[in-house]
């Protein structure tokens, strides 16, 4: 760089306006985000139920008290043979086979959930992009799980390895599985909880 005395001063006012001012960052602009950005945030989750018509639970969600002990970790809804399956919300199918020998879908959902519904013969692969409401498959035999019944839909929600009750989905599910869907407490403020 060349010693600025050298330069008239036209080339010293020039030189001082293409370099980066010095000083604090410009402070954010307050107040609401303009239409663009808010119309590019994801809109609200719509969940809706797995099965046509009311549903009827079979056995409720009763998660462990420990990952590793046994425990039933869905609700088991009424569903005949051929029941449509639908999806409960917007998402994309991450598996659509038999496991153990049910046939199970398995639908990722952009907040970072799972839903899972078994035994199902799947109308959908791996890969599809569904929203709400579309038809993932029938319902296939399930006696096996099902308590002796012919057939139902086992209906599961995880959130990475946590099972939590899908009924919460719809607004309808145990008191116990609705703090497991609150933000978990830091140890400081479960002490302060506490006192």
């Amino acid at each position: 760089m060349l010693p600025l005395l050298s330069l008239p001063l036209t080339a010293v006012a020039a030189l001082a306006l293409s370099q980066p001012a010095l000083g604090p960052p410009p402070r954010p602009v307050l107040g609401p985000p303009p239409r663009a950005a808010m119309a590019a945030l994801p809109a609200p989750t719509t969940w809706t139920a797995p099965l046509d018509g009311p549903l009827e639970v079979l056995r409720p969600f009763a998660p462990p008290p420990e990952g590793w002990l046994p425990g039933h970790r869905g609700v088991d809804l009424a569903a005949e043979v051929g029941s449509t399956v639908r999806a409960a919300g917007p998402g994309t199918v991450t598996w659509a086979a038999p496991l153990a020998g049910r046939g199970v879908v398995v639908v990722s959902h952009p907040d970072g959930r799972r839903t899972t519904y078994e035994p199902v013969a799947a109308s959908v692969q791996v890969g599809d992009d569904i929203v709400a409401g579309d038809v993932l498959g029938v319902i296939d035999h399930g006696e096996v799980h099902c308590g002796g019944l012919p057939s139902c839909l086992h209906w599961g929600l995880r959130r990475g390895r946590e099972g939590l009750d899908p009924m919460l989905l719809l607004r309808r599910g145990s008191a116990r599985a609705a703090a497991a869907e609150r933000p978990a407490l830091s140890p400081r403020r479960r002490r302060r909880a506490r006192r």
